[in-house]
Protein backbone atom coordinates (compact mmCIF):
# COMPACT_ATOMS: atom_id res chain seq x y z
CA UNK A 1 0.00 0.00 0.00
CA UNK A 2 2.85 2.36 0.55
CA UNK A 3 3.78 2.15 -2.87
CA UNK A 4 0.32 4.06 -3.40
CA UNK A 5 1.16 6.56 -2.02
CA UNK A 6 2.69 9.96 -3.96
CA UNK A 7 6.05 11.79 -2.06
CA UNK A 8 3.40 14.20 -0.57
CA UNK A 9 0.54 11.91 0.93
CA UNK A 10 3.70 9.94 2.29
CA UNK A 11 5.03 12.99 3.68
CA UNK A 12 1.54 14.11 5.13
CA UNK A 13 0.85 11.02 6.73
CA UNK A 14 3.85 10.60 8.52
CA UNK A 15 3.89 14.10 9.97
CA UNK A 16 0.06 12.67 11.22
CA UNK A 17 1.05 9.48 12.66
CA UNK A 18 4.30 11.26 14.14
CA UNK A 19 2.17 13.73 16.06
CA UNK A 20 -0.72 11.98 16.76
CA UNK A 21 1.80 9.01 18.75
CA UNK A 22 3.56 12.47 20.51
CA UNK A 23 0.35 14.02 21.55
CA UNK A 24 -2.42 11.40 21.37
CA UNK A 25 -4.97 14.12 19.87
CA UNK A 26 -6.71 14.32 16.35
CA UNK A 27 -4.31 15.98 14.26
CA UNK A 28 -5.51 18.82 12.00
CA UNK A 29 -4.57 20.19 8.46
CA UNK A 30 -3.45 23.38 10.29
CA UNK A 31 -1.45 21.55 12.10
CA UNK A 32 0.57 19.53 9.46
CA UNK A 33 0.67 22.66 7.38
CA UNK A 34 3.20 24.27 9.79
CA UNK A 35 5.23 20.99 10.31
CA UNK A 36 5.38 20.52 6.35
CA UNK A 37 8.81 21.80 4.87
CA UNK A 38 6.97 22.69 1.32
CA UNK A 39 4.26 25.30 2.01
CA UNK A 40 0.89 23.91 1.63
CA UNK A 41 -2.41 25.25 2.13
CA UNK A 42 -4.88 23.57 4.48
CA UNK A 43 -7.38 22.70 1.81
CA UNK A 44 -5.13 21.15 0.21
CA UNK A 45 -3.70 19.15 3.19
CA UNK A 46 -7.37 18.00 3.96
CA UNK A 47 -7.84 16.52 0.45
CA UNK A 48 -4.75 14.23 1.15
CA UNK A 49 -6.04 13.83 4.69
CA UNK A 50 -9.33 12.29 2.54
CA UNK A 51 -7.61 10.44 0.68
CA UNK A 52 -5.81 8.88 3.18
CA UNK A 53 -8.60 8.33 5.37
CA UNK A 54 -10.44 6.92 1.82
CA UNK A 55 -7.37 3.83 1.71
CA UNK A 56 -8.37 2.99 5.39
CA UNK A 57 -5.21 4.72 6.56
CA UNK A 58 -6.92 7.69 8.52
CA UNK A 59 -10.25 7.89 10.67
CA UNK A 60 -12.01 10.54 12.45
CA UNK A 61 -12.89 10.15 15.91
CA UNK A 62 -14.76 13.06 15.93
CA UNK A 63 -16.64 15.21 13.90
CA UNK A 64 -14.07 18.07 14.17
CA UNK A 65 -11.19 17.75 11.19
CA UNK A 66 -8.67 16.26 13.14
CA UNK A 67 -7.51 12.44 12.01
CA UNK A 68 -5.64 9.83 13.92
CA UNK A 69 -3.75 6.61 12.16
CA UNK A 70 -5.97 3.96 11.88
CA UNK A 71 -4.02 0.17 13.33
CA UNK A 72 -3.64 -0.40 9.06
CA UNK A 73 -2.10 2.96 9.37
CA UNK A 74 -0.21 2.38 12.36
CA UNK A 75 1.27 -1.26 10.83
CA UNK A 76 2.12 0.34 7.40
CA UNK A 77 4.10 3.37 9.21
CA UNK A 78 6.10 1.37 11.54
CA UNK A 79 6.67 -0.80 8.51
CA UNK A 80 7.24 0.86 5.86
CA UNK A 81 8.16 5.11 7.43
CA UNK A 82 9.48 5.18 10.45
CA UNK A 83 12.88 5.39 11.11
CA UNK A 84 14.26 2.65 14.21
CA UNK A 85 16.13 4.53 16.70
CA UNK A 86 19.13 3.52 18.74
CA UNK A 87 20.17 2.65 22.34
CA UNK A 88 21.98 5.57 24.05
CA UNK A 89 25.46 4.01 25.81
CA UNK A 90 23.49 4.84 28.74
CA UNK A 91 20.61 2.84 28.19
CA UNK A 92 22.46 -0.51 26.97
CA UNK A 93 24.37 0.11 30.28
CA UNK A 94 21.54 -0.09 32.48
CA UNK A 95 20.24 -2.97 30.62
CA UNK A 96 23.27 -4.78 30.68
CA UNK A 97 24.14 -4.00 34.87
CA UNK A 98 20.22 -5.26 35.49
CA UNK A 99 20.20 -8.24 33.73
CA UNK A 100 23.26 -9.16 35.30
CA UNK A 101 22.96 -12.72 36.91
CA UNK A 102 26.05 -12.66 39.18
CA UNK A 103 25.69 -14.39 42.44
CA UNK A 104 21.77 -13.38 41.95
CA UNK A 105 18.46 -16.01 41.59
CA UNK A 106 17.37 -16.03 37.63
CA UNK A 107 14.05 -15.24 38.60
CA UNK A 108 15.31 -12.06 40.34
CA UNK A 109 16.90 -11.16 37.31
CA UNK A 110 14.25 -11.66 35.22
CA UNK A 111 12.15 -9.13 37.72
CA UNK A 112 14.62 -6.49 37.62
CA UNK A 113 14.76 -6.55 33.68
CA UNK A 114 11.04 -6.35 33.64
CA UNK A 115 11.07 -3.43 36.06
CA UNK A 116 13.86 -1.81 34.24
CA UNK A 117 11.69 -2.00 30.81
CA UNK A 118 9.00 -0.64 32.59
CA UNK A 119 10.43 2.27 33.27
CA UNK A 120 13.11 2.74 30.29
CA UNK A 121 9.30 2.31 28.07
CA UNK A 122 7.08 4.09 29.98
CA UNK A 123 4.77 1.21 29.21
CA UNK A 124 3.52 -1.85 31.11
CA UNK A 125 6.59 -4.68 30.95
CA UNK A 126 6.21 -8.78 30.91
CA UNK A 127 8.75 -11.45 31.31
CA UNK A 128 8.13 -15.28 30.48
CA UNK A 129 10.91 -16.07 32.90
CA UNK A 130 12.45 -20.11 31.84
CA UNK A 131 13.45 -22.04 34.80
CA UNK A 132 17.16 -22.39 34.03
CA UNK A 133 19.29 -25.33 33.29
CA UNK A 134 22.85 -24.13 33.03
CA UNK A 135 25.37 -26.59 34.35
CA UNK A 136 26.24 -26.44 37.92
CA UNK A 137 29.72 -24.84 39.45
CA UNK A 138 28.34 -25.83 43.33
CA UNK A 139 26.06 -27.08 45.36
CA UNK A 140 25.60 -26.95 48.72
CA UNK A 141 23.24 -28.20 51.68
CA UNK A 142 23.21 -25.83 54.60
CA UNK A 143 20.69 -26.72 58.24
CA UNK A 144 18.63 -23.64 58.46
CA UNK A 145 16.18 -25.18 61.60
CA UNK A 146 15.06 -28.59 62.59
CA UNK A 147 13.24 -30.00 59.72
CA UNK A 148 14.35 -26.97 57.26
CA UNK A 149 17.44 -27.65 54.86
CA UNK A 150 18.63 -24.50 52.44
CA UNK A 151 20.10 -26.07 49.14
CA UNK A 152 21.94 -23.63 47.54
CA UNK A 153 23.30 -24.08 43.72
CA UNK A 154 25.55 -21.92 41.82
CA UNK A 155 25.13 -22.29 38.14
CA UNK A 156 28.37 -21.68 35.52
CA UNK A 157 26.30 -18.42 34.13
CA UNK A 158 26.56 -17.08 37.66
CA UNK A 159 22.68 -17.38 38.30
CA UNK A 160 22.30 -18.81 42.26
CA UNK A 161 18.84 -20.88 42.68
CA UNK A 162 18.29 -21.21 46.35
CA UNK A 163 15.30 -23.13 47.85
CA UNK A 164 13.99 -24.61 51.10
CA UNK A 165 13.23 -28.78 51.26
CA UNK A 166 11.90 -30.55 54.41
CA UNK A 167 14.95 -32.86 55.95
CA UNK A 168 14.69 -35.24 58.93
CA UNK A 169 14.58 -32.71 62.01
CA UNK A 170 17.06 -34.73 63.65
CA UNK A 171 19.96 -34.92 60.56
CA UNK A 172 23.22 -34.48 61.31
CA UNK A 173 25.74 -31.86 60.00
CA UNK A 174 27.71 -34.68 58.24
CA UNK A 175 24.74 -35.94 56.50
CA UNK A 176 24.70 -32.32 54.55
CA UNK A 177 28.15 -32.46 54.19
CA UNK A 178 27.72 -35.56 52.17
CA UNK A 179 24.76 -35.12 50.59
CA UNK A 180 26.91 -31.83 49.20
CA UNK A 181 29.85 -33.91 48.00
CA UNK A 182 27.84 -36.46 46.23
CA UNK A 183 26.00 -34.53 44.06
CA UNK A 184 29.09 -31.86 43.36
CA UNK A 185 30.56 -34.73 42.15
CA UNK A 186 27.75 -36.40 39.92
CA UNK A 187 26.36 -33.04 38.47
CA UNK A 188 29.20 -29.99 38.48
CA UNK A 189 29.95 -29.37 35.18
CA UNK A 190 26.43 -30.56 33.49
CA UNK A 191 23.12 -29.90 33.91
CA UNK A 192 20.66 -30.68 36.81
CA UNK A 193 18.13 -32.15 34.94
CA UNK A 194 20.93 -34.10 32.48
CA UNK A 195 22.44 -36.09 35.68
CA UNK A 196 18.59 -36.59 37.80
CA UNK A 197 17.93 -39.68 35.85
CA UNK A 198 21.36 -41.43 36.66
CA UNK A 199 21.34 -40.02 40.26
CA UNK A 200 17.98 -41.62 40.69
CA UNK A 201 18.43 -44.68 39.64
CA UNK A 202 21.91 -44.87 41.45
CA UNK A 203 19.88 -44.38 44.84
CA UNK A 204 17.31 -47.06 43.61
CA UNK A 205 19.78 -49.40 42.85
CA UNK A 206 21.36 -48.74 45.89
CA UNK A 207 24.92 -48.40 44.34
CA UNK A 208 25.81 -45.34 46.10
CA UNK A 209 27.73 -45.92 48.95
CA UNK A 210 25.27 -43.27 51.55
CA UNK A 211 23.06 -43.87 54.36
CA UNK A 212 19.78 -43.43 54.37
CA UNK A 213 20.19 -40.16 56.28
CA UNK A 214 21.90 -38.44 53.22
CA UNK A 215 20.14 -40.14 50.72
CA UNK A 216 16.63 -38.46 51.92
CA UNK A 217 18.65 -34.88 51.37
CA UNK A 218 19.81 -35.92 47.91
CA UNK A 219 16.50 -36.87 46.38
CA UNK A 220 14.38 -34.16 48.36
CA UNK A 221 17.15 -31.63 46.90
CA UNK A 222 16.34 -33.29 43.23
CA UNK A 223 12.77 -32.99 43.59
CA UNK A 224 12.90 -29.03 43.86
CA UNK A 225 14.61 -28.42 41.04
CA UNK A 226 13.30 -31.45 38.56
CA UNK A 227 10.03 -32.56 40.13
CA UNK A 228 7.49 -31.25 37.06
CA UNK A 229 6.35 -28.56 35.01
CA UNK A 230 4.51 -25.99 37.99
CA UNK A 231 8.10 -24.83 37.52
CA UNK A 232 9.14 -24.49 34.36
CA UNK A 233 8.35 -20.76 33.81
CA UNK A 234 6.63 -17.97 35.31
CA UNK A 235 4.99 -14.74 33.43
CA UNK A 236 6.01 -11.58 35.17
CA UNK A 237 4.46 -8.28 34.63
CA UNK A 238 5.36 -4.77 36.34
CA UNK A 239 4.21 -1.58 35.56
CA UNK A 240 0.48 -2.21 34.86
CA UNK A 241 -0.07 1.41 36.56
CA UNK A 242 1.88 2.68 33.14
CA UNK A 243 -1.53 1.37 30.91
CA UNK A 244 -3.94 3.99 33.07
CA UNK A 245 -2.26 6.80 32.44
CA UNK A 246 -3.94 7.41 28.82
CA UNK A 247 -7.72 6.30 30.13
CA UNK A 248 -10.14 8.87 29.02
CA UNK A 249 -13.42 6.91 28.90
CA UNK A 250 -15.33 4.04 30.90
CA UNK A 251 -14.70 2.19 27.65
CA UNK A 252 -10.88 2.31 28.21
CA UNK A 253 -11.05 1.45 31.73
CA UNK A 254 -12.55 -2.08 30.62
CA UNK A 255 -10.23 -2.71 28.11
CA UNK A 256 -7.85 -2.42 30.39
CA UNK A 257 -9.61 -4.54 33.09
CA UNK A 258 -9.63 -7.24 30.38
CA UNK A 259 -6.36 -6.86 29.66
CA UNK A 260 -5.09 -7.55 33.25
CA UNK A 261 -6.81 -10.52 33.58
CA UNK A 262 -5.83 -11.70 30.35
CA UNK A 263 -2.14 -11.25 31.45
CA UNK A 264 -2.93 -13.68 35.01
CA UNK A 265 -4.14 -16.72 33.12
CA UNK A 266 -1.47 -19.45 33.01
CA UNK A 267 -2.87 -19.55 29.05
CA UNK A 268 -0.99 -16.39 28.60
CA UNK A 269 2.44 -17.99 28.93
CA UNK A 270 1.83 -20.58 25.90
CA UNK A 271 0.58 -18.29 23.70
CA UNK A 272 3.42 -15.50 24.33
CA UNK A 273 5.93 -18.15 23.60
CA UNK A 274 3.79 -18.88 20.22
CA UNK A 275 3.84 -15.68 19.07
CA UNK A 276 7.60 -15.55 19.82
CA UNK A 277 8.19 -18.71 17.72
CA UNK A 278 9.67 -18.62 14.64
CA UNK A 279 10.46 -15.11 14.42
CA UNK A 280 14.23 -13.91 14.49
CA UNK A 281 13.75 -10.45 16.18
CA UNK A 282 11.29 -8.07 17.40
CA UNK A 283 7.62 -8.60 16.99
CA UNK A 284 5.10 -6.23 17.11
CA UNK A 285 1.01 -6.89 17.12
CA UNK A 286 -1.11 -3.56 17.21
CA UNK A 287 -4.70 -3.13 18.74
CA UNK A 288 -7.23 -6.00 17.56
CA UNK A 289 -4.43 -7.83 15.19
CA UNK A 290 -2.64 -8.76 18.61
CA UNK A 291 -3.85 -12.56 18.98
CA UNK A 292 -2.54 -12.53 22.74
CA UNK A 293 -5.19 -10.40 24.00
CA UNK A 294 -6.78 -8.56 20.88
CA UNK A 295 -7.46 -5.74 22.90
CA UNK A 296 -8.14 -2.67 20.71
CA UNK A 297 -6.36 0.45 21.75
CA UNK A 298 -3.31 -1.38 23.18
CA UNK A 299 -0.06 -2.84 21.47
CA UNK A 300 2.47 -5.18 21.75
CA UNK A 301 6.46 -4.69 20.86
CA UNK A 302 7.44 -8.80 21.85
CA UNK A 303 11.23 -10.47 21.68
CA UNK A 304 11.94 -13.66 22.02
CA UNK A 305 15.40 -15.29 24.18
CA UNK A 306 16.90 -18.41 23.20
CA UNK A 307 19.18 -20.69 24.96
CA UNK A 308 22.73 -22.15 23.37
CA UNK A 309 20.66 -24.53 21.25
CA UNK A 310 18.55 -21.53 19.69
CA UNK A 311 15.23 -22.89 21.23
CA UNK A 312 13.18 -20.53 22.12
CA UNK A 313 12.81 -20.23 25.97
CA UNK A 314 11.06 -17.31 27.25
CA UNK A 315 9.92 -13.84 26.00
CA UNK A 316 10.30 -9.91 26.96
CA UNK A 317 7.65 -7.30 25.65
CA UNK A 318 5.75 -3.94 26.37
CA UNK A 319 2.55 -3.12 26.69
CA UNK A 320 1.06 0.30 26.02
CA UNK A 321 -1.78 2.14 23.94
CA UNK A 322 -1.60 1.99 20.34
CA UNK A 323 0.79 5.62 20.33
CA UNK A 324 3.89 4.24 22.08
CA UNK A 325 7.22 5.40 20.90
CA UNK A 326 7.85 2.34 18.64
CA UNK A 327 11.14 3.96 17.32
CA UNK A 328 12.67 3.73 20.93
CA UNK A 329 11.11 0.92 22.41
CA UNK A 330 11.55 -1.55 19.45
CA UNK A 331 15.20 -1.70 19.49
CA UNK A 332 15.05 -1.73 23.67
CA UNK A 333 13.44 -4.87 23.39
CA UNK A 334 15.90 -6.61 20.96
CA UNK A 335 18.65 -5.64 23.12
CA UNK A 336 17.25 -6.92 26.24
CA UNK A 337 16.58 -10.17 24.70
CA UNK A 338 19.96 -10.56 23.38
CA UNK A 339 21.31 -9.69 26.84
CA UNK A 340 18.94 -12.47 28.30
CA UNK A 341 19.72 -15.05 25.83
CA UNK A 342 23.39 -14.45 26.61
CA UNK A 343 22.87 -15.21 30.39
CA UNK A 344 20.95 -18.25 29.55
CA UNK A 345 23.93 -19.71 27.52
Amino acid sequence: MLSNLNERSRDIFGRIVDTYMQTGDPVGSRTVSKLLENALSPASIRNVMADLEDMGLLHSPHTSAGRIPTEAGLRLFIDGVMEIGDLGEQERQRIDLECSAKGRRFEDVMKEASGMISGLSGCASLVFAPKTDSPLKHIEFVNLSPGRTLVIMVMENGVVENRVIQTPPDIPPSALVQASNYLGAKLVGQTVSGGVDEITKELQSHRAQLDELTSHVVEAGLAQWAGGNEDSGSLIVRGQSHLLDDISAMADLERIKSLFEALETKETLLKLLRLADGAEGVQIFIGSDNPLFNVSGCSMVVAPFRDPHQKIVGAIGVIGPTRINYARIIPMVDYTSKVIGRLIG
